[in-house]
């Protein structure tokens, strides 16, 4: 049982605070009371995200974005029946309420109950050469170079094996041997590591052909320059829910104009508008692929991950985006590398 003030809600709440109450609350849900404390309804994350899809913006109120009809238990209920309600539905958390449904508690699954080893396969794309930042590639592979005192790529398969995620492949090609002899099979960082060694350069996608044997689940594949605490599970979950072929995940990017756009039409002013902010979503280079996406990649040939969800459209397939509200960097550039050592500790555990 934990107190609830830290993670209640109330119905003008904007989005971006409520992103803000669930990161902080550290229980993934937040509750939406009416001023007598009364449950209005609760707040996930996933509820966000599909909210964000809709073009809702991060300073609207949560009022059409949280879900108004969650299972709730009365105040008195045991430890055993509280446990059963969620194992049985499904959920992680039930908020308790009085006979005016007043909130008093909120009951959260056991983590030790909760976290659970997936067997979905993780293929990491660490084969670039990086370009961009030399010199600091020219001995060492990027995935390899040091955020917080670390491999980038460690912190990768570290994240992804706290998220339950151990059975992981690498696709290699600059300086394999390198990569090869820090993670071995993976039993030092609590997974199960192979590799995949490109004899030449096969694109974001192409390398999924040479994987040994055909895979029986969703599987992630995301490049291995990133830095982010994306929460897989979520990615995985929100990936079934909506029954996808394949799911990419994107991040809002916004663009600001410089100058006050001046709209016309014909020889006529019709508006000024100052500084103009347009907002994109950008793929952030983590993917999940239902196993038959591999057929539509062509064998021995360089073939990017845009490619594939191009075709994948082109089929009518149902694919998705996961809109990321995490923390994410690419580091491409010498300024990234920086950046990324300076921002390190304030985002991931030592």
């Amino acid at each position: 049982m934990i107190g609830i003030l830290q993670i209640s809600l109330c119905i003008d709440s904007t989005i971006a605070n409520a992103l803000s109450v669930i990161d902080s609350g550290a229980v993934k849900i937040a509750l939406v009371v009416d001023t007598d404390n009364k449950l209005l309804g609760t707040l996930s994350d996933g509820d966000i995200r599909r909210g964000l899809l809709r073009k809702k913006l991060l300073n609207e109120t949560i009022e059409d974005v949280y879900f108004k009809n969650p299972i709730t238990a009365k105040k008195g209920c045991s430890k055993e029946d509280l446990l059963h309600l969620c194992l049985v539905n499904g959920i992680a958390q039930v908020p308790i309420v009085d006979e005016d449904r007043k909130v008093i508690d909120l009951f959260i699954i056991d983590d030790g109950l909760q976290k659970k080893q997936h067997e979905n396969h993780v293929v990491l794309m660490v084969g670039g050469l990086g370009t961009r930042l030399r010199p600091l590639t020219e001995n060492t592979p990027k995935p390899m170079l040091k955020v917080g005192g670390k491999p980038i790529l460690e912190t990768i398969v570290k994240r992804f094996v706290e998220d339950g995620f151990t059975n992981i492949t690498m696709c290699l090609g600059y300086k394999s041997n390198v990569i090869q002899d820090y993670f071995r099979d993976g039993s030092g960082f609590g997974a199960n590591i192979d590799y995949i060694v490109e004899e030449k350069r096969m694109g974001t996608a192409g390398a999924l052909t040479l994987l040994e044997k055909r895979l029986d689940n969703p599987f992630f594949v995301m490049n291995g320059d990133l830095l982010t605490d994306i929460n897989f599970e979520k990615m995985l979950d929100f990936h079934v829910e909506h029954n996808s072929k394949a799911t990419m995940c994107v991040r809002e990017y916004d663009i600001e104009v410089p100058y006050g756009v001046v709209n016309v039409a014909n020889e006529n002013i019709t508006s000024i508008i100052e500084k103009p902010i347009h907002s994109f979503f950008v793929n952030s280079g983590i993917y999940l692929l239902e196993p038959d996406c591999i057929d539509l990649i062509p064998d021995n040939k360089f073939y990017d991950m845009p490619t594939l969800f191009e075709e994948l459209i082109a089929a009518k397939e149902k694919i998705i985006s996961f809109p990321l509200q995490e923390y994410w960097l690419d580091i491409g550039r010498i300024a990234d590398y920086e950046r990324a050592n300076v921002e390190y500790f304030s985002v991931f555990k030592a």
